[in-house]
């Protein structure tokens, strides 16, 4: 059996590996289709990550360097890669009830072709149908992303909405907005084919922001009100100052990405000076949630989990290359790392997909 590793920084590789006895509270799950993270799993392939040689502290809620003597944060050689998985069980431990062989389940791994997870109150471990939709089960990560930026720049019917990187998380935003009620939904990003997705699934609206004034657009498309709410998936300096520009006065930007240190090109002292912004760094994970209690990260995974399966939320068109598991180090290597504009969300199946 193989797995889809990094071998070192900007090297994917598969490489065999032998799967040990699972224990009694465990499920071997046989994969069919997966997908890796486009966002801050690149960094960590790139080795641009700061948890190499950094890492958070949770008590001082700051990043502090590693000392020389702790292991570092990313350990390359046999770095997994990938972040959704979707497979049939084959083998149950004597500990599991809930779960059987021959149940479809999606879960968070590695891109290889067996799993072995927890499956024992494991919420994390969805049971999905047969016929349920495997590209969408795979948006299960950035779905949670996409709804946390959403309501953390409480979008509400009416509202005049912006969405800036229209990756997987961009993509699902739209539709969220659009939902929502939105009146206008607009999609910024410089690849035309993410564009027409985001148009074809609720973006009135999209620009190109190599060659159009994204802020100003913004404006004249609101009778000069400006967007209400700006999410901001992209990381790009550029694209945070567009949405200073093309903000509402007293809107809020929820700041999704997780941007890497920013070039001279942020200038704080127009818009955002005089316009009463917001800017909230929206990361659906961080626990407690801003609504905390009445929403946690376990009740985004739920309701997340509900709009995908029920077909409320349609990634079908996000998954785009779809490439053979045999193919996947020279395929995330190209579509994920070398040529980005090619792809939203690359998809990796190992059989028949659905």
């Amino acid at each position: 059996m193989k797995k889809l590793v990094c071998t070192e920084p900007g090297v994917a590789a598969l490489v065999e590996y032998e799967d040990r006895a699972i224990l009694s509270n465990e499920v071997k799950v046989k994969v069919e289709f997966a997908a890796p993270k486009h966002g801050t799993e690149l960094a960590d392939f790139r080795g641009t990550t700061p948890f190499i040689d950094g890492k958070y502290d949770p008590e001082w809620q700051v990043f502090a360097r590693r000392e020389e003597n702790e292991p570092r944060g990313i350990v390359y050689g046999d770095l997994p890669l990938g972040n959704m998985f979707v497979g049939t069980i084959i083998e149950a431990g004597a500990d599991v009830t809930e779960y059987a062989v021959g149940d479809r389940v999606c879960s968070y791994g590695p891109i290889k072709e067996t799993q072995i997870v927890n499956g024992v109150d494991n919420y994390k471990l969805r049971k999905m149908s047969k016929d349920a939709s495997a590209k969408n089960a795979v948006c299960y990560d950035p779905a949670q992303f996409a709804l946390g930026a959403v309501r953390d720049s409480n979008v509400r019917a009416g509202d005049n909405v912006a969405v800036i990187g229209l990756g997987a998380i961009g993509q699902i935003a739209i539709q969220l907005a659009k939902r929502a009620g939105a009146s206008v939904v607009i999609g910024v990003d410089p690849i035309e084919k993410r564009r027409v997705i985001a148009q074809k699934h609720g973006a009135d609206y999209a620009f190109n922001p190599m060659t159009e004034d994204v802020g100003m657009e913004i404006k004249k498309l609101t009778d000069k009100l400006g967007a209400d709410a700006i999410i901001e998936t992209s990381g790009s300096v550029h694209a945070l100052q567009s949405a200073l520009k093309g903000l509402a006065y007293g809107g809020t930007i929820a700041y999704a990405a997780f941007a890497k240190p920013f070039p001279q090109g942020l200038w704080l002292g127009q818009e955002a000076h005089f316009n009463y912004g917001k800017i909230i760094f929206s990361r659906a994970c961080s626990e407690p949630n801003p609504e905390y209690p009445r929403w946690s990260r376990k009740r985004i995974e739920n309701v997340c989990w509900e709009l995908l399966m029920n077909g409320y939320l349609d990634c079908e068109d996000i998954l785009d290359p779809i490439i053979n598991f045999e193919e996947s180090a020279e395929g995330f290597s190209y579509y994920v790392d070398q040529h980005p504009d090619e792809s939203i969300k690359l998809g990796v199946k190992f059989g028949g997909i659905k």
